[in-house]
């Protein structure tokens, strides 16, 4: 057996010494270690500039342009990919991945960039694979036009690239804002970005919009913009409320759902768009997982069908099967419905910010504002440079033979120049400019038809000037550059808007369990669905400290339930969401099963869908105010999942009742009053959020603090507080009734 090596701390001979280990606080490790790292990724990778753009995507379409692919043939991929190497330092199959997204082929944009010709894979597919470069020919597409635009006219700055080689811009020149007409998403460190596609021609004239208005209000520019296009079509789901947040905050989800049509003569449901934030594999997996399960018995067989003619998914379904149905199952347990979650984290001069439309739409204009300054700079001075040649030209005109003269008697070439300064008063660039001019153009004719665009020059050149000088005028070309782009390359918006109304709910059942239960709605937000059998061995219910039940109903397990909250928001849930319970129990917690705001509390519950055209909702707020809605109002809300402005949150709410016909409530108030009012006497209003009529008349210090219906039991001098109109003047409440109400009897 071998004897083990002895391991000593004596040196190594010839090893060079450790360095010192120096302590350092994990903070300034991370400032001077992780930071920068962080900051690269943010500025430099993956999130988009106001040109809508990443680095990749600009450095790639330079090249291209600089290769000269806007006109002539197409070229190998594999030669734009290699030469893109000269400004971007990445592998060649990260710059192929990029170029591929940008091309016609795979139809991830709704304006694609370039021009492409072979197998480029599709971005509704994981699986269609694109080619290899050396097999596929690209060029710029005629589109592309429009983001050179001024790029040689020093639109934009210009910079080294990585090695010196060579110049880059910085950003490039966009007539139009792209940055929100080309989806990009983007994964950073500790932040990311995810921008939806609009459609270019509503882009155009929301941004013609406010470049004629600077104040246009959100709502405005939502009725111009309506909502994202997705190149992949689709039906939107329309829901202005969210819609609004994300035109404001740049934040928020969009509901896509497919569209599809069904063939009677074949009995199969065609799916022909998706949505754009899913794939035709998830969807297919999604399927079999259902059919594997024997939850997706109406379908008897479902296939990719997607050729030359574009996407297709084909389902054949069982005779006696109706598609709608299937279909709104189908929505509910697959990824034919999906939402865009969407995050507008822009960079503004290299800082990462989250912008709504609106904000994104005045920075663009900002930023096209000085690219279009730039550009009539740049016209500007060489049309100086050239009436200043031609002043000089000009100038000899006078006297061409002396010109000659001076030319022809001086003897050596370097006075030339000098000779001509002094004979003419004129600069030496003026003097070149002469001196250039070959013997046979220095004559009377050639030298008037050269000074005859003075005039014009003077004329173009003042122009600009007061173009400069105005900002209202540069926003009048840039308008009108805006316009011209929408008339060239505007079409039709590919994803449908629908709205939420016009959806028919259309629940798949029939896995579920039906049965009778009643329904229990406390003060806190505890929710109960207890069954019968199981409440009549208990009755009586669990609660926390100081809670109480404020709403029961009787219904059956697939009724639909609305809550109400105080902050004037109604919740949509169905009754079989909910996980049976016993009266012993707490029950569920219904601001977190249904998402609540923070601090939001329920009031109401109205059990069963049928929005009554009979019967009113009742208000009292603490400000002694009532409004009377009628339940028609929410017909068309009725399949939303959350409904802002439900009523008025102008002042907090005390009394919440449904009427079908007149019934009496008793309104107290915090200084001991109370009236007694009919219902009939609150006015009706169609305008759910309406503040309605003054009921009572309050003190300045005074408010509502309590609102009952069935109180005739609990009071004494319930006739002595009846009122015949309003605004009524409460009357002190007796003291037996002031008694009861300290005691804080169950109303």
């Amino acid at each position: 057996m071998a004897k083990k090596k002895k391991i000593t701390d004596e040196k190594i001979p010839g090893a060079e010494p450790a360095a010192p280990v120096t302590p350092q606080l994990i903070t300034e490790t991370i400032e001077e270690n992780y930071m920068p790292y962080v900051m690269s990724v943010i500025v430099s990778r993956a999130i988009p500039e106001i040109d809508g753009f990443k680095p990749a995507h600009r450095k790639l379409l330079y090249t291209m342009y600089k290769m000269g692919l806007m006109t002539g043939p197409r070229t190998k991929s594999a030669n734009v990919v290699g030469q893109t190497m000269r400004l971007n330092p990445h592998g060649d199959m990260a710059i192929y991945e990029t170029l591929v997204r940008l091309t016609r082929g795979n139809a991830a944009l709704l304006h694609p960039f370039i021009d492409s010709k072979g197998a480029f894979g599709k971005q509704y597919s994981t699986e269609m694979k694109f080619s290899a470069p050396r097999y596929t020919e690209v060029k710029l597409d005629k589109f592309t036009s429009e983001i050179f635009s001024g790029i040689d006219k020093n639109a934009v700055d210009l910079v080294d690239n990585y090695d010196g080689t060579m110049k880059e811009p910085v950003l490039l020149p966009t007539t139009f804002p792209n940055i929100l007409v080309t989806p990009n998403m983007g994964i950073a460190v500790g932040m990311a970005s995810n921008i939806c596609s609009f459609n270019l021609a509503e882009i155009c004239d929301g941004t013609i919009a406010l470049l004629r208005n600077p104040k246009l209000d959100t709502e405005k520019l939502l009725d111009i913009i309506k909502a994202p296009d997705f190149p992949g079509g689709g039906q939107i789901i329309y829901n202005r409320d969210s819609m609004r947040e994300v035109f404001e905050t740049g934040s928020g989800s969009v509901r896509i759902r497919s569209k599809y049509k069904y063939d009677p003569k074949a009995n199969c449901i065609d799916i022909l768009e998706i949505p754009y934030s899913t794939t035709i594999e998830q969807i297919i997996k999604r399927l079999t997982e259902l059919y594997k399960d024997n939850k997706l018995k109406e379908v008897t067989d479902f296939r990719d069908e997607i050729g030359l003619s574009g996407f297709k998914l084909t389902l054949d379904i069982r005779r006696g099967t109706d598609p709608d149905q299937l279909m709104a199952k189908l929505f509910k347990s697959t990824p034919l419905e999906d939402s865009f979650k969407c995050n507008f984290n822009v960079l503004i001069d290299s800082v990462p910010r989250q912008m709504g439309v609106r904000e994104i739409l005045n920075e663009w204009i900002k930023f096209r504002t000085e690219c279009f300054s730039r550009e009539i700079r740049f016209e500007l001075d060489r049309m100086r440079e050239k009436l200043h040649l031609l002043m000089g030209l000009g100038r000899i005109l006078l006297d061409i033979d002396k010109a000659i003269r001076i030319i022809r008697g001086t003897e050596k070439e370097a006075d030339v120049i000098p000779n001509l300064c002094k004979g003419f008063s004129i600069d030496e660039a003026q003097a070149e400019f002469i001196a250039d001019i070959k013997l046979r153009y220095l004559n009377r004719e050639y030298i008037l038809n050269r000074i005859k665009d003075i005039d014009e020059l003077q004329k173009k050149i003042a122009e600009h000037e007061a173009t400069l000088a105005d900002e209202l005028k540069l926003k009048k070309l840039i308008a009108a550059q805006l316009t011209e782009i929408k008339k060239k390359y505007g079409q039709p918006r590919r994803s449908e808007i629908i709205h939420e109304h016009e959806i028919t709910v259309v629940a798949p059942e029939n896995d579920v369990e039906n049965f009778p239960a009643h329904f229990f709605l406390t003060s806190e937000g505890y929710f109960k669905k207890i069954t019968a059998l199981s409440l009549r061995g208990n009755d009586e219910h669990k609660l926390k400290d100081g809670d109480k039940i404020i709403c029961e109903a009787e219904a059956d397990n697939l009724t639909d339930l609305f809550f109400f909250t105080d902050k004037a928001q109604l919740y949509r849930a169905k009754a079989s969401d909910f996980d049976i319970c016993k009266a012993s129990a707490m029950g569920e917690f219904l601001p977190a099963k249904l998402g609540f705001d923070q601090g939001e509390k329920p009031i109401y519950m109205k059990v069963g869908a049928e929005w009554s055209e009979k019967k009113n909702f009742v208000f009292v707020f603490e400000n002694g105010k009532g409004v009377k809605v009628p339940q028609s109002v929410y017909l068309t809300k009725g399949n939303r999942r959350k409904l802002t402005g439900a009523f008025s949150p102008s002042s907090p709410i005390k009394g919440f009742f449904e009427e079908d016909k007149p019934f009496d409530i008793l309104i107290v108030t915090s200084n001991d009053r109370a009236a007694v009012l009919s219902s009939s006497l609150i006015p009706l209003k169609t305008t759910r959020t309406s503040i309605g009529s003054q009921l009572v008349t309050l003190r300045s210090d005074a408010t509502v603090s309590t609102v009952m219906r069935d109180f005739t039991d609990k009071f004494e001098n319930t006739k002595g507080y009846k009122k015949i109109k309003i605004p009524a003047t409460p009357v002190l409440l007796v003291e037996k009734d002031i008694e009861k109400m300290q005691l804080k009897l169950d109303i």
